[in-house]
């Protein structure tokens, strides 16, 4: 037939280039609800749930037991159930309702009930409510800092950028695995020389992440993921007491730690269950909560593309965000893997955290172009942080970054650049040659940068876990090459082990090492005229965004 040329030309728009499938509750493609979801129930017996959500404790699975045994609280159970689903979603966005109450009636309902409350929520409400029960008073950021060749010079002087644009914390991966103990140091100093306090971590093997943790060269964990099906967990080698166990063990060396969930996962495993992707990620969540972790990774994180592609599944993110912050856990609310070929329709997805604000309103903000994320691509990449700072001062909304100089840019990615060359230098191990320095210092990604020698590297990074480098070897190393504002810092992040403060629910720690978090500076809104306002300081720096017009030059 004759084509019309508007149809055709919307046809080819990129969000055409996006995958959609409707409901197909059999397979999990279902974000909000499922035929298939249990009908909330709970009984209590001698101080012990005996049903569940429908199920009796005999039939329970797992997940269900530890949900019982450690995520409800037994005392409200019977008495939190028997308030209505609506009742609680509407108190929930009552400003007359306070956030403490709302968290102690929650503490009582099953998951099954959980996912109804959500489900009387629309969008603006669910933000309603992320603006109100976000554990701790200001909105915070977290970076990607990764790059294709593994370079550490780069991921040093990417890290030092990013710290000084205002990410709270900074999370490395590696395309071989091996690099993991170098990506780890170069993190390390490159944050402490963007901005003293940013909280560092490196995604690898558990056991390998565990052991950088305890020798101190991170100062967080995020990768303990769990999974709302039996079956699921099961293929991941894990239960939710191996997971309470590990981060027990994160815990007992001093290392903030948080867990990672997200919808789509058990889809994308085979074995939904037939559920609806809120009620297992509800399951996830409680399970997390069990576990005593204090917080969470969630908002289907890298499995975006699953909630993406089917009705409602974009407000379903919200939701399993806002479900995260109604159980008390600090919330890292995703963001950090681009899901659509739409700018538009990207952007929109982040708005839903963004103006509410979240404890980190990204999990991974690539601080580098998104051909160097090796996290698969961020929603919003290092040529987005113009965009980015515009949206904050369009809306006066704090987003977590802040404006920088084309000056200081350089001045703290060259700092990083030669304090990590010292570093290795005095530690033996493999070489970083000046023009490698000069390289990072004005590069935009690794297509600007100088090769590494691969082998020599490798050997370094086995070197370092053969010698049982740790944090106060590079402690040591930045005092005596001459760094030692860079050593202070080191030292005040290994020293927040041994305090334990930034251990609590949603911690950061400002440029003074003070701890901020939702214990020492909780949220307190309570509507207009409460809560976080963007005004002061704090919005004049947000204000000094660059290419302003000066009346005086027209």
């Amino acid at each position: 037939m004759k084509r019309s040329k508007r149809i055709e030309t919307l046809d080819k728009r990129p969000v055409n280039l996006d995958g959609y499938i409707n409901e197909w509750p059999e397979m999990g493609f279902a974000a909000m609800s499922s035929p298939y979801d249990p009908e909330p129930s709970v009984r209590v017996e001698n101080g012990k749930i005996v049903e569940l959500d429908g199920k009796k404790r005999e039939d329970f699975d797992f997940i269900d037991q530890f949900i019982a045994d450690y995520a409800i609280n037994i005392e409200l159970a019977e008495r939190s159930m028997s308030v209505p689903a609506l009742d609680i979603a509407r108190m929930i966005v009552d400003i007359h309702v306070s956030r403490k109450e709302i968290l102690t009636l929650i503490s009582g309902i099953t998951p099954a009930r959980m996912t109804e409350v959500i489900n009387h929520l629309n969008v603006v409400e669910l933000m309603m409510g992320m603006q109100k029960m976000r554990a701790r008073k200001t909105p915070g950021n977290q970076a990607h800092i990764t790059n294709l060749k593994d370079d550490p010079v780069q991921i040093a002087a990417d890290a030092a950028e990013g710290a000084l644009r205002g990410f709270a914390e900074e999370e490395t991966t590696m395309g071989v695995a091996r690099y993991a103990p170098l990506s780890s140091i170069a993190l390390l100093i490159g944050s402490q020389a963007g901005r003293p306090g940013v909280l560092t971590q490196c995604s690898a093997e558990e056991a390998t992440e565990l052991e950088l943790g305890i020798r101190g060269l991170t100062t967080y964990a995020e990768t303990l993921s769990v999974y709302g099906t039996e079956k699921v967990f099961i293929d991941g080698d894990d239960t939710p007491y191996s997971k309470a166990f590990l981060n027990s063990a994160y815990a007992s060396r001093g290392l903030k730690v948080r867990f990672t969930s997200g919808s789509g996962s058990e889809v994308l495993m085979g074995n939904s269950e037939k559920k609806s992707m809120l009620y297992l990620e509800c399951r996830c969540l409680y399970a997390t909560k069990g576990a005593g972790s204090q917080g969470i990774q969630n908002g289907s994180v890298s499995c975006i593309g699953v909630p993406g592609a089917v009705p409602g599944g974009i407000r379903e993110v919200i939701g399993e965000n806002l479900v995260a912050a109604l159980l008390g856990l600090e919330c890292a609310s995703s963001n950090d893997q681009s899901f659509s070929n739409s700018d538009m329709r990207r952007t929109a997805r982040t708005m839903l955290q963004f103006l509410p604000g979240t404890d980190f309103i990204f999990s991974g903000y690539a601080a580098e172009p998104n051909y160097d994320n090796m996290f698969a691509g961020s929603n919003f990449d290092a040529e987005d942080f113009d965009d980015y700072n515009v949206l904050q001062r369009d809306m006066q909304v704090d987003g977590g970054l802040r404006p920088v100089t084309e000056e200081e840019v350089i001045r703290v990615r060259r700092k990083a650049g030669k304090a990590v060359q010292a570093v290795f230098r005095q530690l033996g191990l493999s070489p970083i040659s000046d023009e490698q320095v000069e390289a990072v210092t004005y590069a935009h990604g690794s297509k600007d940068t100088l090769p590494r020698d691969v082998t020599a590297d490798l050997m370094a990074a086995e070197d370092v876990l053969k010698r049982g480098i740790t944090g106060v070897d590079i402690v040591k190393a930045l005092a005596e090459t001459g760094y030692e504002d860079l050593a202070e810092s080191v030292l005040n992040m290994l020293k927040q082990r041994v305090v334990g403060d930034y251990m609590q629910t949603s911690a950061i720690l400002d440029r003074d090492f003070h701890v901020l978090s939702g214990v020492n500076t909780p949220n307190d809104y309570m509507g207009p005229g409460t809560g976080y306002r963007v005004e002061g300081e704090r919005w004049e720096e947000i204000k000094r965004i660059p290419h302003i017009i000066n009346p005086q030059d027209i």
